[in-house]
This record gives structure tokens, sequence and C-alpha cells, in this order.
């Protein structure tokens, strides 16, 4: 029978030297088809209405493990409940929320008390276990490090899945993930809930109805606070608080011990743990700029940046991709830019506007420009007015990967398509760690996508895939 008065720290059956290994025990309480070329671009999700046309049907005969019929509520557990993991659950709250699992129960508190007859767990993969019967599908929020191992012992038993972004740590796990997850058949959707605005939709009818010709440069930036960066590991260490599980949180990154500032949000910035500001915002700003321009693996990646070190993300960064001509569209290059860095203001946007908002994307044409999802000048968007509405409106990014699970349309960021664009956002962070060396030989790097290659600079290739801790698998 469990406890409700132990403390992370007091596990059973495990001593504490074999804790690290062995994770703790259950402390519960109560289109573009990278890489298949057979995958075909997914059309967006319809309108609500196309709720209204399923059949309703027994569980069972819509296969897959898991596979609800449209008439009933899916039955679903979150892995990483505080923060950001208890927004999605909030926003998939018309569903039954029957487990929830986190390795800080004060961060996760709220989300605890919110739905207080889900049962609480310390370590997923117990929980998983337990409610294997109960579970259908699965919200994953925890920090970067630990999303593809969450994501795939879920994939692996069925289970639908709805994962932040940038989907993974590393390249090697985003494709594992992504390959599992269609080899299983189960319904993903990412974590970049601007893929299912109008804005989205308006940004790939204007490129397409040819309003600026064709695009061969895009800029991109985030100028906005994600998390401390530039910092060096710090010395002193801290007491772990009694109601973190220190060990779990660290999970597949090496141990170091515990320090407040990794925690619960400045992760982030942290290598070992997080992103930067690319991992974290890339996925979000890049999801119109792939689906209106279908790229695929670019050639080439290059960066430079201020404030790098082996230990936390740079201060400020600029990273340049270059694609390849496809699908009747012309070579493009994609700049990224964060921590302050901007391009060039373009000579159309007018005196007194500013420069788009703090994270905004700029597509530069034969014939134009455009800023976000609007022409440049104003006179020029106002002449034009909108561009014929050729694409389905979303009802919703979460409302999507609901309806996916109960045998609905693919969500329109299911892994398939979002797969294959966080590795080139992840591969952008390769370029930044590695951006001494590149200027020092005078290189970039040139990468080889379906192969997960770097093909000249042997070295840059470690950034692929990190090694686990002892104890953890993908």
């Amino acid at each position: 029978m469990q406890n409700r008065k132990r403390t992370p720290h007091q596990l059973e059956g495990f001593p504490k030297r074999h804790l690290s290994r062995l994770g703790a025990p259950d402390m519960s309480l109560s289109s573009i088809g990278v890489g298949d070329k057979k995958i075909t671009r997914r059309a967006f999700m319809g309108g609500a209405a196309a709720a209204a046309a399923f059949t309703i049907v027994p569980r069972h005969v819509l296969g897959g493990p898991g596979r609800a019929a449209p008439s009933e509520k899916l039955n679903i557990a979150g892995i990483g409940v505080g923060g950001q993991g208890g927004s999605d659950l909030r926003a998939v709250s018309s569903e039954n929320i029957v487990a929830l699992c986190d390795v800080d129960w004060r961060h996760a508190g709220g989300t605890f008390k919110r739905y207080p007859k889900a049962k609480k767990y310390w370590d997923f993969r117990r929980m998983l276990e337990k409610e294997d019967k109960n579970i259908d599908a699965v919200v994953v929020a925890t920090p970067d490090h630990m999303h593809a191992v969450a994501t795939m012992a879920a994939i692996k038993m069925g289970k639908h899945v709805y994962c932040e972004k940038p989907l993974a740590h590393d390249i090697f796990e985003v494709r594992k993930v992504t390959e599992a997850a269609r080899e299983a058949g189960v319904a993903t959707q990412l974590g970049n809930q601007g893929q299912a605005t109008k804005e989205t939709r308006l940004v790939c009818e204007f490129i397409w109805d040819g309003a600026i010709g064709p695009v061969r440069e895009v800029h991109s930036w985030c100028n906005r606070y994600i998390s401390p960066r530039g910092l060096e590991r710090p010395k002193e260490t801290e007491p772990v608080p009694s109601t973190l599980n220190w060990e779990l949180w660290l999970g597949t990154a090496p141990r170091r011990p515990y320090h407040s500032c990794y925690l619960p949000f400045s992760w982030r910035g942290w290598w070992d743990f997080g992103t930067g500001v690319l991992g974290d915002i890339g996925c979000h700003q890049f999801a119109p700029i792939f689906r209106a321009l279908k790229l695929g693996y670019p050639t080439s990646v290059e960066a430079c940046s201020s404030g790098v070190n082996s230990e936390t993300a740079p201060l400020a960064s600029m990273v340049r991709y270059e694609f390849p001509a496809r699908e009747g569209m012309p070579p493009v290059k994609l700049t990224w830019y964060d921590g302050g860095l901007m391009p060039a203001r373009p000579k159309e946007l007018e005196d007194g506007l500013r420069m788009g908002g703090a994270d905004d994307n700029l597509y530069v044409g034969d014939k134009g420009k455009m800023l976000g999802h609007r022409l440049l000048p104003e006179s020029r968007n106002n002449e034009y007015g909108k561009p014929p509405e050729i694409l389905p409106r979303s009802p919703g990014h979460h409302k999507e990967w609901i309806l996916a699970c109960k045998g609905g349309k693919p969500a329109g960021s299911n892994f398939n398509i979002s797969g294959p664009m966080a590795e080139v956002v992840l591969l952008g962070n390769i370029a930044v760690r590695m951006g001494k060396k590149l200027y020092e030989k005078g290189l970039k790097l040139y990468y080889d996508g379906p192969k997960m290659k770097i093909t000249n600079l042997a070295e840059a290739n470690k950034y692929i895939r990190r090694e686990y801790r002892e104890g953890w698998t993908l």
C-alpha cells in the first residue's frame, strides 16, 4: 500500500546507491515526409463541422490500441504537468484526465489540485506500466532532454502522443520517435500551437498565390527573454527540496549537483537539458515557413554567436540555412536571429511602423516582401486584399489532436510533418555549438539529411546523438 507521507527521497525498493540508475518507483497518491519519400504532405484539419460527420462506432471497430470512437472521451495522462504541461492539459480537459506524472510536486501542485481524481506519479515509466489499460493518450511536457524517452515509451505502448516542442533534444531522437509513431499508427501532435492559426494559412495562401513572387530569402527572429544564457556551471551546491526527485529530473542527462538555477523554467538555456532560444521558439517560427515553402532538409548551415560556451546557449546568435530548389520553387536561404539581433529593416516598411513583433518572419520574394502575414508596404497589402482561401481553417491546435486520436484526419503538426522540421531546428544548434571552429576553418556545415550526417566536419556529428546516463534507453 502506498504511503502518502513519503518524500521523493524515501523510495521503496531501491538502495540509494542505485537510485540514479533505476529511477524512482511509483509514489502514487490516489507534407513533408522526409526520410520516407512515400509520405505526402498532410492536408490541414477541416472545420469543427467535421466532427459531426463521424459515424458513431465502437472503439474496437476503429482499430489500434486506445482508438476511441468520436462519441467517447479519451483517457489522457500528463507527463510533466507544471507550467506548459498544465496549460496543455487544460486545453484537452474536455476529455478525461486520469493520471499525472511529475518529478517536482511543488511545481506541479496547481495541476494536481485541478484534477483531484487523477492518479499521481513521480516516474512516467511506472505510471505507464500501472495505468496501461486506463490510458488512451499522453501529453508530454517535460524538459527537452526527457521528451524522447517519455514519448517513445508511450508510443511503444500504443498511446497517442502530444509532445511539446522541439519534440526531442537531439536529431537522432527526433528521427527515431517520428519513425516509431509512424510504424505504430498513433495520432501525434507537436506543441507548436501557431501552426493552427488563420495567419499561418494566410502566409501559405499569399505565397502560393504569387503575391510576392518566388521566395529566395526568409528572415526569422525571436527577441523575447527565454532563459538565462551565456553562463558557466555554478560551483556551489544547494540542498534538494523535499518535493523534488532530482535523480528523476536529471533523467538521461549527465549527473550534476542540484542547483536552483536549473529549474523550474531556466533549464531551457542549459545544453544538457534544453535547446536554447532556437530550440524553444524555432518550431513555432519555422512552421509557416516550412509549410508555405515546402521545405525539407537543408544542404548547409552556418552560425555565429555571442557568449556561447559548453554549458549554455549563447546570449545571441544568427544561423543561416540553405535549402535546395524543390517542387518548382527556387533555392532559399533562411536566417534565424535571437538575443536582440535582427535583419535589416526593409525599405518597404514605412517610418513609424514596428519591424513586426518580438517573434516574426520576413519573406523576401522576387516581386515584393511580406512581414508576418501582411504584404509590404501597407498600401500594397490594402490593394491586394486577401488571397484565395484554399486551406481549411483549423478547429484548434489541441482539438486537431483529439479528433485525430478518435479516428479523424492527422493533426496539422503530426510528427511526419513536425519531426523533420524539428530536426532542422536542432541542426542549427549544432552549427551554433561548432561556431568558433567553423570560423577558424572557414567552413559551414554540409548536411546529408536522410543519413543524419554532417559530411565535412566529422566531429560535429557528436551532437546529432548524445549518450544517455546509465539506466535510460530510447
